[in-house]
């Protein structure tokens, strides 16, 4: 299995990026790459499907949330990334100066029409668009 973690650092409280962040719903109000997100049920899962900017999209599952530990993780039902079996987990965690925070994205998958190393620099690429946004939005 392949993996990626990132993490970058934020000089705001946890509960203000988890706020923003912190929806299944809520990708395109801070991911660059979505341009639009819609969450529906689908049996007793909640699925969201992202529509990117430049066309294609993404389908994923929300695996489960917890809004006390500001976590959730998902899976990729399909879409045009060159993974499989991809699972993520999406987390915020207070520092203890209680006035910054860390944001943490992490997954494990196995290529799928690409080699290993290309795999992870896609999902790592999208990671760290996500997190130059953050930085931008709170600050940093």
């Amino acid at each position: 299995m392949a993996k990626v973690h990132l993490t970058t650092v934020l000089p705001v409280p946890a509960r203000m990026v988890w706020d923003t962040i912190g929806g299944f719903n809520s990708l395109a109000k801070w991911h660059p790459a979505v341009a639009r997100s819609d969450e529906s049920k689908e049996g007793a899962a909640t699925v969201r499907r992202l529509t990117l900017h430049g066309g294609g999209s993404i389908v994923e599952r929300l695996e489960s949330k917890d809004d006390k530990k500001r976590t959730y993780t998902y899976s990729i039902l399909e879409g045009p990334l060159p993974v499989s079996g991809y699972k993520a987990t999406l987390q915020v965690e207070e520092n203890p100066d209680g006035k910054s925070c860390t944001v943490e994205w992490s997954s494990a998958f196995e290529p799928a029409g690409a080699s290993e190393p290309d795999a992870v620099k896609v999902i790592r690429g999208i990671y760290e668009a996500g997190f130059d946004n953050l930085r931008k939005m709170f600050g940093k």
